[in-house]
Order: C-alpha cells, then sequence, then structure tokens
C-alpha cells in the first residue's frame, strides 16, 4: 500500500460536497491513523465560486469545467458529485475511468443507466468505481451487500429508499392531513425539492433499488420494465382506512429472485403495522435482506442529507486509501447477466381497493360482481360516512389474486355508472 497522500478532486461543492470537504479538513488526523496516509483535497469544481459553503476552499486549485479534473496531474481520485445520468456527470466519470483515476460517486441516476458500461471501464484501467452513497445515504447497504454478506445468495430486498416520500407518508399518518398540504409542509422544511417529480413519483426509489438488485444478482443494472409508481394519488381515506385494518401505507422498493427471472419494481402497498419496514418513520430509510446463510438482516438510518451522505462518499475513499479495491459490482461486468424481468401482470398479491360511488341500493352488489367475473373474492370491506352529494367512499380488500385479474375488474368498475371517481388501487405486502 501507497504511504503516499491520495489526492482529491471533488466536482460539485453542494451540501454533500461541502460535507465531504468538512471530514476533510477537520479529521485529518483520524483519517491518516485509519489509513496510513494522507488524504487531501487538490482541486474543486462547482458552478459558482463566490457562494458561501461553510467551508474554506481557498487551497484547492479552482477548475471552471469540471471535466478538466479528468486530466489533472495532481489528482487520484475524482469524486463526482454533480448528479446526472448524462452531460458533464458522465463526461467527468467516464474521462477519468479512462486517465486511470478512481472514481467515487453518490450519482445513483448515472450507475442505474451506465454502471455496466462504466464498469467495463474502469476494470480495463485497473481502477475503482464506488458508489456506496448513491443509496440510502448514511446506511452502508452497498459494503454489507459487496462485503459482509458475500458469501449469501440473496433471494429478496425490501426497503423503503427515499425519505421524502416516507416523511410525507408518515406525517399523513400522525396528523391525518392530506397529501398536497404535507408535500407543501415537506417542501418548506427542505425534505422534498420545488419540483418533487423526481421523488414522489418513484423515480429516485427506482434508480436505487437498479442498483442494488444489479450487486445482488449480479445483473446489468435494468430500469427497462421496472414497474414505478410513486405516491401522488394516496390520500387522507387511505391512511385512515390502512390504519383501520392493520397496516400502514409506505413507498417500497422491491426485487425478488424468482425462477422465471426478476421482479422489479417500486410502489406504494400496505404492510402490517407490527412489520418492521412499516415501523420505519420520517426521513430515514431502511432495507430489508432475506439471504441464504445469514437469513434476513434488517439494516435503518438517515438515507440523505449532507452528513450521512458524506460519510458514505468517505467510507469508498478510505477503501481507496488503503489499497482495497474490488469489481464495481462484485463480479467482471462481461459477466453480469441481462436479468429477465418478470412482468407485474403476472405478481400475486392481495389488494387494496379505495372506490367513490353514488350511495345507492345495488351498488356493493355491482362491485363485488366485477370482481366475482375476474375470480377475485373479496375478504373485507368499510364504507366511510356519505359524501354532503350522497357519495359514499368504499374501501375493499382481496384476497391473493394476480395483479393481471385485479387490472381487468377496475376497468370494468370504473365503467359503472355508480362509480363518481377513478378508482386507487394499493399492494398489500405481508411480509
Amino acid at each position: 500500500m501507497s504511504h503516499a497522500p491520495l489526492r482529491l478532486a471533488i466536482a460539485g461543492i453542494g451540501t454533500v460536497g461541502a460535507g465531504v470537504v468538512s471530514i476533510v479538513q477537520h479529521h485529518a488526523a483520524m483519517l491518516r491513523q485509519r489509513t496510513g496516509r494522507d488524504i487531501i483535497i487538490t482541486a474543486v469544481s462547482a458552478r459558482d465560486r463566490t457562494r458561501d459553503r461553510g467551508v474554506s476552499l481557498d487551497a484547492y486549485a479552482w477548475c471552471d469545467d469540471a471535466i478538466a479534473l479528468a486530466q489533472r496531474t495532481d489528482v487520484d481520485v475524482v469524486v463526482e458529485l454533480m448528479g446526472g445520468a448524462e452531460g458533464a456527470a458522465r463526461q467527468l466519470v467516464t474521462q477519468s475511468l479512462q486517465a486511470g483515476k478512481h472514481v467515487v460517486t453518490a450519482n445513483k441516476a448515472l450507475i442505474a443507466h451506465h454502471g455496466a458500461e462504466l464498469s467495463e471501464i474502469a476494470e480495463a484501467s485497473n481502477v475503482m468505481l464506488a458508489f456506496e452513497a448513491a443509496v440510502a445515504g448514511g446506511i452502508p447497504i452497498i459494503k454489507l451487500i459487496k462485503e459482509g454478506l458475500s458469501a449469501n445468495r440473496y433471494e429478496r430486498i425490501i426497503g423503503i429508499l427515499n425519505g421524502t416520500c416516507n416523511y410525507i407518508l408518515s406525517v399523513m399518518e400522525r396528523t391525518g392531513r392530506d397529501f398536497a398540504d404535507v408535500l407543501a409542509e415537506a417542501q418548506a422544511l427542505g425534505y422534498a425539492e420545488a419540483d418533487p417529480s423526481f421523488d414522489i413519483d418513484g423515480v429516485d426509489a427506482s434508480h436505487k433499488l437498479c442498483i442494488l438488485s444489479a450487486l445482488a444478482f449480479s445483473t446489468v443494472p435494468n430500469l427497462q420494465g421496472m414497474h414505478c409508481e410513486g405516491i401522488r394519488n394516496i390520500g387522507a381515506d387511505d391512511i385512515l382506512a390502512a390504519h383501520e385494518l392493520g397496516y400502514r401505507i409506505r413507498l417500497l422498493a422491491v426485487t425478488v429472485q424468482r425462477p422465471e427471472g426478476i421482479e422489479l419494481r417500486v410502489h406504494p402497498a400496505l404492510m402490517p403495522q407490527e412489520n418492521k419496514i412499516a415501523q420505519v418513520t420520517d426521513v430515514y430509510n431502511a432495507v430489508h435482506l432475506f439471504t441464504s446463510h445469514a437469513a434476513d438482516m434488517f439494516i435503518e438510518g438517515r438515507g440523505a442529507g449532507r452528513d450521512a451522505t458524506a460519510s458514505a462518499v468517505m467510507a469508498d475513499v478510505i477503501d481507496i486509501a488503503r489499497g482495497h479495491t474490488m469489481l464495481p459490482f462484485m463480479v467482471s461486468a462481461q459477466t453480469l447477466a441481462r436479468a429477465q424481468l418478470v412482468p407485474l401482470d403476472a405478481f400475486d398479491s392481495a389488494y387494496y381497493v379505495r372506490l367513490r360511488v353514488r350511495d345507492t341500493a345495488g351498488v356493493l352488489a355491482e362491485l363485488t360482481r366485477c370482481f366475482a367475473d375476474h375470480d377475485i373474492s373479496v375478504a373485507s370491506f368499510i364504507q366511510h360516512a356519505t359524501h354532503p352529494n350522497q357519495e359514499a367512499t368504499i374501501i375493499l380488500t382481496t384476497h391473493i389474486t394476480t395483479e393481471a385479474k385485479v387490472r381487468a375488474a377496475l376497468v370494468d368498475i370504473k365503467a359503472l355508472s355508480s362509480v363518481v371517481a377513478p378508482p386507487c388501487m394499493i399492494r398489500i405486502e405481508e411480509e
């Protein structure tokens, strides 16, 4: 192992970048003790030189063009914190790897879209491409999969991978407030972006799940064919009904190895209140791993934020400083399989269905007939108070059936004259 200083360049000095700078500046002696060498920053790049980031950048070379960091001779590791699957981030990472520099990134979109290609470049250049911070912030889930549980076959992963959605659902649960109101609060507190689509539509969680699935099952990261559904349609009625039924609603990220292929899906789900995942609240993330020999492993922690994410970035930097390098996806990129994804229509589950109907005689009979026509057995029924315009909210749950059957039944139900709003369907995840 080299004892020369490990020289970092950081592209993107936002919240996380400033956190990385702070760790390097304030914990230099500890880092030297733990790695046997100094870790120093030599160059940085960001959009605005004048912005106050709470840390001093005066000692570092400034590059207006982040891509120029790839060619600097005083840089061993490029830390990419700009974000985005294309453009400057992709160029910088590609050129840095080609130039023989290690890369540490928190960019889940980049790895989800181009992870296999970048892994091949890293292997050819004999350098490390590390992305611990790309999934679940300060939770060391990638290290756990790649190292601590590497002797195991992974069977299933279930996680809460987006803190914004978990915060919104948790507050709705505690207060009875509706989605739009709580989203506005999350934006005011900085938990949600001005444009929250990336989070609340499930895109962020899908990128993270794509990476975990590729690691667990040695497959090429694949967003094509993944089912991705967010929480926009979850209302206060759903939170209340779930509670009455003994459940909580969470945005789940699920991947399962099946004989016919891999399930890969992000969607809201009802989970039993006593389930460990269901008990995760606010901005916390959690991952539940089901393995062949270590049984199941549950890990929870902060999924985002300056300190948690900067900690994950520096964990990868420390590995490089110690000379502990390994393949990005545990196996050679050329051996990654192209996964056959199981279509969602073949998915088996129980289902929750919320309906707004005219409160007239015979409505329930019409609804149950539609389900029976598609061989679906109704398990429970709740009717909430009649609305002033003689409309009622009806909640139904089904016994286990297929997604295809439920979707077909809902097409018929939507066409009924007694149904006055589009049905809301949520899957029930019992485990």
